[in-house]
């Protein structure tokens, strides 16, 4: 996915984040953020917003046609993440430690979400 567009958009949300689907059709569906699209601000996430995609056989490639379930990308604002230390839907919040790291904070319990 790639957009004309210059202006690079924040994502909070990264790769191998849980996430939580807050609106559409998988409302309430959660899994693990595959990809980040920063410029078009959507994410892939796993299991969620799957549809059917007709593929021609490629033999080269040893792919064999039919109809596949793939993820479909969603929207950053339609997700919110899943704190792993108190386990709530939050958001997030940023906080610069003392080795001078800056960090994601989850908003409820004040816990660090990066590794």
């Amino acid at each position: 996915m790639r957009t004309v567009s210059t202006v690079q958009k924040r994502v909070d949300i990264r790769r191998n984040d849980s996430v939580k689907v807050i609106t559409g059709r998988d409302k309430g569906k959660e899994g693990r953020v595959l990809r980040v699209f920063p410029n078009d601000a959507k994410l892939l996430v796993e299991h969620v917003m799957m549809v059917k995609k007709h593929v021609r056989p490629n033999p080269q490639r040893n792919i064999k046609g039919g109809i596949v379930e793939r993820e479909a990308a969603l929207h950053a604002s339609n997700v919110q993440l899943v704190c792993p230390e108190c386990g709530a839907v939050t958001r997030i919040g940023h906080k610069i430690l003392g080795d001078g790291r800056k960090v994601r904070v989850c908003r409820k319990c004040e816990g660090v979400v990066d590794k």
